[in-house]
This record gives structure tokens, C-alpha cells and sequence, in this order.
């Protein structure tokens, strides 16, 4: 190590050192609340009525009604669901969900970890009752959150290739695997503690979707930032590498204080990429407008010592101004 260190000046390597302590400091903090959060208790239950219905018979029906009487609209009469027991789209979706989550063990973990850092963040949260089911792939409801309830669409996490998804374009059916529900049940409860923007600008929606993510950070911290913003790596790399150039895109262009909706087209909204009209729009990923939210209000958490549910309220040109935003060259 000698070599390294005639390198260094005596300011310099004050910095280093100085970084080092921070750095360790920071992983400190984190462990010690990761460990206050092991210790949060939760009573998790967790139903698998997609189970339940699979193994059932016509004489079962009644008692299923009985125990999920919201699965079971009362305009529909028992002949209707007496017929989807042997329906064969059916009975071929439950036999997939069950080969690809099995007993669900994994994925109770991590929703038991979500609901502890729930928990932990937002005291007077409720932990649901976790409903699993099938939901003839759709992917539009595939998660639903009340007070109380948590109903998860199982066939609509069965990986992007799966044959059932043969027909959705190909940035639908990509998100549409199972390495992705706990971060979809994660937006599912941030839509319940974030509002949204009242101001029209492009930032005031990017800070918006920002928020989430960084909900994200917190929520899920074993999670890596594609599963949190539904990319592939790949994708998140290519954000990451030009995330210069897009800041400048939005910067030169004066869109960030644009109120213009056809913006949210372009870099927020689902679709195959974004949209800034040049050359390299195929190569990019979708909704890069969200990531781009997301860095800025990482930025702030970083540089101020705001609590997560102030931050939640701020307005975004605030959030801005004093995150001194500026990405790596």
C-alpha cells in the first residue's frame, strides 16, 4: 500500500478520509434500522383462494362464497362459477400459477419484509389480508390495495415469454413476471400516501413518480432499482449512462416547466420507449421521465436531513431547488 499513499496529499487524503468515515457511518445507520425493522411485528395471513378454487368441487362452492364473499359477485348465480371449475383456460392458469410460486414461500418473505418497513415508516398502516388468485390476465388490476384487503393477480406474474402473454405488446409482457410483485404491491400502497400533483409542469409529475421510487428505496431496500422502476438491467444501465444527456434534453428544451400533457406520452406513461425524438429513442427504456424524478429526489434526501413523510408533501420545484441536482458525467 505504500505506493498508493505518496500519491496523496495531506488535503487529499483528509478527504479520503473523511468520505471513508461518512461511508461507514451511513452503512452503520442503515444495519441499525434494518434491524429495528426485523423487530417490528406483523401479523401477515396470507390466503391462496387461487389454491382453494383449483382443488374445489361444485359442493364447495357455497362455503368459498361464505369465506370470500368479494370474489363472488352477487348478480353472477353459482352455475357461472360451477362451470369455471373445469373451464379449460382456467384450470390450465391455475396449474401454471402453481408451477411457477408453488407454496409462495419466497414471496411471503419479502411481502412480510414490505409490510415491516410499512410498518416501521408509517406506524398507523394496517397490515392487509393477502388474497392470492387468478384473474384471466388482467394485467390492469393485477394488484388491488383497500385498508384491508391485498387481492394479487398470480397469473399475471408468469414471466414475460409465458404463452399466455403471447398476444400483449412486448413492454406489457415485460413487466408481467414475478421478480416484480412486491414492487408493484409497493406503488399499490405509495398511490395511498402520495398525492398527486396538483401543479400541471412535466417536474411537478417526474418529482411525483420520484417520490414512489424513492417510497422504494425505503420499502423494499433488498430490491434492485430495475425491479423497483420495472426495467430489465439492461435498461437501467442505459439510464444510467445517459442520464446526463437527458437532463440536459430537458433542461435546454425548457420542459420541465412545460404543461403540456402530451410530455407524459413521451417520459412518464407505459409505452415501448421514450420519446425525444432522435435517433436513439428505440434504444431507450420507457417512463424515463419517472427516473429522472427519481434521481432528484434522491438528491435531496442525500444532501438535506428532510423526514420521508415531509419530503412526501413537498412541492417539487422545492425539491429541486434544493437538491442541487446535477447528474455524473
Amino acid at each position: 500500500m505504500k505506493w498508493l499513499f505518496k500519491y496523496f496529499t495531506i488535503p487529499m487524503f483528509r478527504s479520503f478520509v473523511l468520505v471513508m468515515i461518512l461511508l461507514l457511518s451511513s452503512c452503520g445507520e442503515k444495519d441499525r434500522t434494518e434491524e429495528e425493522i426485523d423487530k417490528v411485528a406483523v401479523d401477515l395471513q396470507i390466503s391462496r383462494f387461487d389454491r382453494e378454487f383449483a382443488n374445489a368441487t361444485p359442493n364447495d362452492i357455497p362455503a368459498l362464497k361464505e369465506k370470500y364473499p368479494y370474489l363472488f359477485p352477487e348478480q353472477f348465480p353459482d352455475s357461472v362459477w360451477i362451470a369455471k371449475l373445469t373451464d379449460t383456460i382456467q384450470v390450465e392458469l391455475s396449474e401454471e400459477v402453481a408451477k411457477a410460486f408453488g407454496d409462495f414461500e419466497e414471496e411471503s418473505k419479502d411481502l412480510e419484509s414490505l409490510f415491516k418497513h410499512m410498518k416501521y415508516y408509517f406506524p398507523e398502516t394496517k397490515t392487509p389480508h393477502v388474497v392470492t388468485l387468478t384473474s384471466d390476465v388482467r394485467y390492469d388490476n393485477r394488484i388491488i390495495l383497500t385498508d384491508s384487503l391485498l387481492l394479487i393477480g398470480l397469473d399475471n406474474y408468469l414471466g414475460e415469454d409465458h404463452h399466455f402473454y403471447e398476444g400483449l405488446q412486448r413492454y406489457i409482457a415485460s413487466n408481467l413476471d414475478k421478480k416484480f410483485l412486491t414492487s408493484d404491491v409497493t406503488s399499490a400502497f405509495a398511490k395511498k400516501v402520495l398525492n398527486y400533483p396538483r401543479n400541471r409542469t412535466l417536474l411537478s409529475r417526474m418529482v411525483y413518480f420520484g417520490k414512489e421510487l424513492y417510497l422504494k428505496d425505503k420499502l423494499i431496500p433488498s430490491a434492485t432499482d430495475a425491479q423497483k422502476i420495472g426495467y430489465s438491467e439492461e435498461e437501467i444501465e442505459w439510464a444510467r449512462a445517459n442520464e446526463e444527456q437527458m437532463w440536459k434534453y430537458f433542461v435546454e428544451r425548457e420542459l420541465l416547466y412545460s404543461t403540456d400533457t402530451g410530455l407524459d406520452r413521451k417520459f412518464l406513461d407505459p409505452a415501448p420507449f421514450s420519446k425525444f425524438g432522435l435517433e436513439l429513442d428505440n434504444e431507450s427504456p420507457p417512463r424515463l421521465g419517472r427516473y429522472m424524478g427519481w434521481r432528484i429526489v434522491r438528491a435531496f434526501m442525500e444532501k438535506t436531513d428532510t423526514g420521508l413523510k415531509q419530503m412526501l408533501g413537498m412541492p417539487a420545484d422545492e425539491i429541486l431547488k434544493q437538491s442541487n441536482y446535477k447528474p455524473k458525467r
